[in-house]
């Protein structure tokens, strides 16, 4: 985790208390703060801590590491500095989907990835003064577990009529005339300005490319309207104590949830209108074949952020949502497996124990808030019977080894990852 400087946090927090106490407040002389070493260095480490591959130039962080971090940034503050900055073009990167589909990726070069996190420090505490609660994704101090958290707790409230969104090719779509228009009504510097659409320029004439650090805080920017359309809902509807209607968006991926009580059956077509309504406003379109509008009470699910949500009667009789991993989320995870077994057939198990631990950590740390018991039972089986084979290989063997190699054997001795507890998600205010 890296620490923010504290000049810099200082700067951020008095920018965000000026926004939010002056809502119309258009930010003027704030490029200056952009080019500042300090800024530069703490986008750089936040670039180095996400990874990631080298843009079209080829370069890697070890490759700026050895030849000099200070000078590489130097460079940069000075070519911003003097307005002759230029990114380079985004090296596309297609990324396999479901249905032989594949995502395109546009990665900028790490010069750039500095310089788009340089304008997001700045730009960001701006913009998160007009964000509504609604909205998780890629914001700070907000996590996927709390949007899933807020769609258990309104299906569990009787929120069970489900409007499932998905959007069009969002990322490729968003205009950027629009986009710089609502980024105006905000900022008061041109020179603010000018990088932005270089940086918009150098992913095409349209969409933000998926793989730069500014791209999802942008979108968010972008749908923030629909977000707001939708809190208005919840408001104008809360008349008698009580909220009929709520939603939660992670960056495109959006569920809407309304009270299922015919006296509410209006709602859901006036919100599904008002969304076509925001939308088309931003040139976005619905993606009609996958937008869904279901009822958890007849036993219909829906999916949000990898997890198939359902309704189900408790032990007690009642009513409740258990929230499950999607079956996608745990073939993709196997798969990654499996190729890391495949890979590595000849290598000490150590080694491939090495590779997969890190990956079942995250993947179960993530479903683990969820009734995951199950579908970890699966993974920890499966896993575990593909150990069981790479030891028997490496001695020309055939079978599992059950005798030879006890399951305490696997974990103590090899140290395979056994942490597969689930642990309901706890909010941050009941929290310690």
């Amino acid at each position: 985790m890296i620490k923010t400087p504290s000049n810099l946090q200082d700067l951020r927090r008095k920018i965000y208390i000026k926004a939010k106490a002056e809502p119309s407040w258009r930010f003027w002389g704030i490029y200056v703060h952009v080019c500042k070493i300090e800024t530069l260095r703490e986008a750089y480490a936040l670039a180095k801590q996400n990874k990631g591959a080298p843009g079209i130039d080829g370069v890697t962080f070890d490759a700026i590491e050895s030849e000099g971090r200070e000078e590489f940034l130097r460079k940069i503050q000075k070519e911003l500095e003097t307005k002759t900055y230029y990114p380079n073009r985004n090296r596309k990167k297609a990324i396999p989907k479901a249905g032989g589909k594949s995502r395109i990726l546009g990665i900028p070069c790490i010069r750039d990835r500095v310089a788009q996190g340089a304008l997001k420090l700045i730009l960001e505490p701006i913009f998160e003064a007009d964000f509504q609660k609604g909205s998780f994704g890629y914001r700070p101090k907000r996590t996927a577990h709390e949007a899933v958290e807020r769609v258990t707790d309104a299906a569990i409230k009787g929120k069970a009529k489900v409007i499932d969104v998905d959007l069009k090719a969002y990322f490729d779509t968003v205009g950027h005339s629009i986009l710089l228009k609502k980024i105006a009504a905000r900022v008061d510097d041109k020179d603010v300005m000018h990088l932005l659409k270089l940086i918009l320029k150098a992913g095409g004439k349209i969409g933000v490319p998926q793989g730069g650090p500014i791209s999802p805080f942008l979108s968010n920017i972008y749908l923030n309207e629909v977000d707001k359309m939708l809190e208005r809902a919840k408001e104008v509807t809360s008349g008698d104590g009580y909220q009929h209607i709520e939603y939660a968006r992670w960056a495109d991926d959006l569920v809407i949830l309304i009270d299922d009580h015919p006296k509410w059956n209006w709602l859901e077509k006036a919100a599904y209108k008002r969304l076509q309504e925001e939308l088309s406003k931003l040139k976005v379109e619905l993606n009609t074949e996958k937008t869904r509008i279901i009822n958890l009470k007849t036993g219909e699910t829906f999916g949000f952020l990898g997890f198939d949500f359902r309704r189900v009667k408790t032990k007690q009789g009642k009513w409740g949502v258990t929230k499950t991993p999607k079956m996608k989320a745990r073939t993709n995870l196997l798969r990654k497996l499996k190729e890391i077994f495949r890979n590595h057939q000849s290598q000490p198990i150590d080694r491939v124990i090495y590779l997969i631990n890190p990956i079942l950590r995250g993947w179960t740390n993530y479903f683990r808030v969820g009734n995951s018991s199950r579908c970890f039972g699966y993974v920890k089986d499966w896993v575990e019977k593909k150990v069981r084979r790479n030891l028997m290989r490496a001695r020309k063997l055939r079978g599992f080894g059950w005798e030879r190699w006890s399951r305490n054997g696997l974990y103590e001795k090899l140290g395979l990852f056994s942490d597969y507890k689930i642990r309901y998600y706890i909010p941050k205010a009941s929290r310690a």
